[in-house]
């Protein structure tokens, strides 16, 4: 009870400052310690907001130490993209073959003549690069100090963090830089107005990045994927909900991994379950856009991208034909 009064007493104090909400708070009694996260407009002097915090918890509370986290929101703009349509590839969970599938939907937009760029905005597990074999490749400036995405062979503009990072290095950011970062692949990466349309590869969960979304991407719209497997169909209702709460119309859902079929029988048999597709479709009322069967792409070096004459690859085409339609 002591500690829940006085978090609400340094909770009601801090956020009488201007702009200031309180996102985490922890006061630990013992070692007279204070974990506080807050929230603030872009553009908040943070200097100046740590010494103002440090001297009311410090100071005027008379608490011993203090762990201060300053979270800036993302300032909304207005896209310089006016005619590019965003769609954002979400699925809640890992290892529904999410990015497989999104890179897949950009291919196919491009082969039916659309210019079309990807970010992928999975930060800390980028994996766009590997699907196109393009790991290796080095980015580059332009006069207006613009990063310039790197194209695959297929056609497809891609931003990804891996370009930013030597010999498999991992990228560590916390939740501001994280976003701020994202912010970047946004802002400063060349995307001139003349995109048709640009795919991003979300990151698992539904936390900071789609959060952040909502402010750089406010008219974009969504297609969940999922498998037949009942727990991925209700983690991605649960993404496809967070997409809906965050304005995003839902275009449908994708099943991947519906079924293998049997080479020696011709038979569907479906190796994860079924269902899942469609149950997520019904809990979001949108549609289901396709089932794909599990398969290796023949002509891919890294067996992502399938070939437009292969059975995924008529299936993608198809897609993106839906795709298209949902923006008319």
């Amino acid at each position: 009870m002591e500690r829940e009064v006085a978090e609400k007493n340094i909770s009601m104090v801090v956020e009488v400052l201007d702009g200031v909400k309180v996102k985490h708070l922890v006061v630990d009694h013992e070692h007279s310690l204070v974990t506080l996260t807050v929230e603030v407009p872009a553009g908040t002097d943070e200097k100046s907001l740590t010494r103002t915090i440090a001297k009311i918890i410090k100071i005027d509370l008379g608490y011993k130490g203090l762990k201060l986290s300053i979270d800036q929101e993302i300032a909304e703009r207005e896209l310089p993209l006016s005619k590019t349509k965003y769609i954002t590839i979400t699925s809640g969970k890992g290892g529904v073959g999410k990015s497989t599938v999104a890179g897949n939907i950009a291919v196919a937009l491009a082969r039916l003549g659309n210019k079309v760029g990807m970010i992928d905005a999975d930060i800390y597990g980028p994996s766009l690069p590997y699907l196109f074999n393009m790991q290796e490749s080095a980015l580059q400036i332009t006069e207006d100090k613009k990063i310039l995405p790197i194209k695959t062979t297929e056609g497809v503009d891609i931003m990804s963090t891996e370009f930013l990072t030597e010999d498999s290095m991992p990228l560590m950011l916390r939740g501001p830089m994280l976003g701020r970062m994202l912010k970047h692949f946004f802002e400063d990466v060349d995307w001139t107005d003349d995109y048709d349309y640009i795919i991003v590869d979300l990151p698992p969960g539904t936390g900071d990045v789609p959060m952040d979304l909502k402010n750089l991407i406010p008219d974009a719209k969504a297609i969940v994927v999922t498998t037949p497997n009942k727990m991925a169909s209700h983690i991605a209702t649960k993404s496809g909900l967070m997409a809906q709460h965050l304005g995003h119309e839902i275009v449908g859902i994708i099943e991947n991994m519906s079924y293998y079929t049997n080479p020696a029988t011709g038979a569907q048999e479906k190796i994860f379950g079924a269902g899942g597709g469609l149950t997520v479709a019904e809990n979001l009322a949108t549609q289901l856009l396709a089932e794909v069967p599990i398969a290796q792409a023949k002509e891919s070096f890294e067996g992502g991208i399938f070939a437009p004459h292969e059975e995924n690859g008529a299936i993608y085409l198809e897609l993106a034909n839906k795709i298209m339609k949902s923006f008319t």
